[in-house]
């Protein structure tokens, strides 16, 4: 399993990243109906969708082969 970021606007399953440093933090997840999940650097309270920590990347990696069924 790969993690990349990017490609925000494509119309396929994804986790939206948030980032206390980021420039630009508006939630994408409200207006994008592919965005599955959040990961976030701080806690995100009222999102109606799964939040992991950014940083826990087994938690990341067992929802996404839970929902997508690579799981054998």
């Amino acid at each position: 399993l790969v993690l990349v970021e990017g490609y925000k606007r494509e119309a396929h399953d994804k986790i939206e990243t948030r980032r206390l440093d980021a420039k630009d933090r508006t939630p994408l997840s409200a207006e994008d109906p592919n965005i599955v999940a959040v990961a976030a650097d701080f806690a995100i309270e009222g999102e109606q969708l799964p939040v992991f920590d950014l940083d826990d990347a087994k938690s990341i990696a067992d929802f996404i082969e839970r929902t997508t069924g690579l799981v054998a």
